[in-house]
C-alpha cells in the first residue's frame, strides 16, 4: 500500500477508525472475536494506522471498549507489530447515566493517558490526540497540558480533533514548530466543511486525517454512491466501489490526507484499504471535486 507521513511516523495512505466495532449510530456491535477479526483484517490488508479513542464504548462504565480490542488485535496478530501506529484520542468525559462533559485538566488527561496505555498494553502512546475542545479552557493551556504528558515519556507525538485553523495555529505556537502531528476533523462528500482546514494542514505539512470520510456510521457510508451518483458511476467505470472512490478523491486532496474509514466488518475495511492504490484521471477528480461542492 502507497505510505504518507504521520508526524515521527511512516503510516499506509488509508487507515482504519476503529470506533464502529464499539460505538456507531445503529448500535449494532459485533462480537468481541469478529471485532478483532476486522481489525486484524486491516492489518492483513496492509493498514498500518489504527485509530482508536477512551470513549469508544457501547456504555458509560465499559470506557476503554475499542482500546481493549485493538490490543487483543494487536496481540495475536502475526505481522510486525513495530509497523502499526496506534492512535487514540482523550478529553471527553463520559460518566452514570451517559453524561458527556470535556476536561482539558493535566489531572484529567494524564488520568486518560494512563488508563490509555493500560488498555493498549503498551508503554508510550504513539499518537494522543485531544478529542474536542473543553471551551471552559484557554485552548494553550489544554495544549501545554500535552506537551508536559510528552515530556513525561507517555506520548511519542500528539495531535488534536475537531479543531478550527485559529486552534491549528494555537497548539502549533505551544508545540513548537513541526511538533504537531495531526489534526483529526470530519470530512467527507456529505460533511465537506473542514475543508479550509484540509488545506492549512496540507500547507504546514500536518498529516490531516478525515473521520467518517465516508459519511458516517448510520448509512452515509454505505449510501454514498446514492447520495452522490458521480461516485457510484466513476466506480463502476473502474469496476471498484464508489467508497473507493471517495477515499481515492480525498486522497487527492494533499499528500498530508491519511484517511480512517471506519469497518463492522472484515469485508469493509478490505475494501476501503483498496483505494490507497486506485488512479483515478484529473477529469474523474474534478467531477466529484465539483458535486461535493468545492473548487480545486
Amino acid at each position: 500500500m502507497r505510505q504518507r507521513s504521520l508526524g515521527p511516523f511512516t503510516v499506509s495512505a488509508i487507515g482504519l477508525g476503529a470506533m464502529p466495532v464499539s460505538m456507531n449510530n445503529d448500535k449494532e456491535y459485533p462480537s468481541h472475536d469478529d471485532a478483532v477479526a476486522t481489525v486484524r483484517a486491516a492489518l492483513d490488508a496492509g493498514v498500518t494506522l489504527v485509530d482508536t479513542a477512551d470513549i469508544y464504548a457501547p456504555s458509560w462504565d465499559t470506557m476503554g471498549h475499542n482500546e481493549l480490542i485493538v490490543a487483543d488485535a494487536l496481540a495475536g496478530w502475526g505481522g510486525d507489530r513495530s509497523q502499526i501506529v496506534v492512535a487514540t484520542k482523550g478529553g471527553i468525559t463520559r460518566s452514570e447515566g451517559e453524561q458527556w462533559g470535556r476536561d482539558g485538566s493535566l489531572a484529567y488527561l494524564r488520568s486518560a493517558v494512563e488508563d490509555s496505555l493500560r488498555n493498549l498494553r503498551v508503554d508510550v502512546i504513539d499518537l494522543y490526540q485531544y478529542h474536542r475542545p473543553d471551551r471552559w479552557m484557554v485552548y494553550g493551556e489544554v495544549m501545554q497540558n500535552l506537551k508536559t504528558l510528552q515530556d513525561e515519556g507517555k506520548i511519542r507525538a500528539v495531535g488534536i480533533s475537531n479543531a478550527s485553523v485559529e486552534e491549528i495555529q494555537i497548539a502549533e505556537q505551544v508545540l513548537g514548530d513541526g511538533n504537531l502531528t495531526s489534526v483529526q476533523n470530519e470530512f467527507s462528500p456529505r460533511h465537506p466543511g473542514s475543508f479550509d482546514e484540509l488545506q492549512y494542514c496540507a500547507k504546514r505539512g500536518i498529516a490531516f486525517l478525515p473521520w467518517s470520510p465516508l459519511g458516517g456510521t448510520g448509512g452515509g457510508g454505505r449510501s454514498v454512491g446514492d447520495r452522490f451518483a458521480v461516485f457510484a458511476d466513476i466506480g463502476a467505470a473502474h469496476g471498484v466501489s464508489p467508497q473507493q472512490v471517495v477515499l481515492a478523491w480525498e486522497l487527492s486532496l494533499g499528500e498530508t490526507v491519511i484517511p480512517i474509514p471506519g469497518a463492522r466488518r472484515a469485508a469493509s475495511i478490505t475494501d476501503s484499504a483498496k483505494a490507497a492504490d486506485l488512479e483515478l484521471s484529473t477529469d474523474e477528480l474534478a467531477r466529484c471535486s465539483s458535486v461535493v461542492g468545492l473548487e480545486i
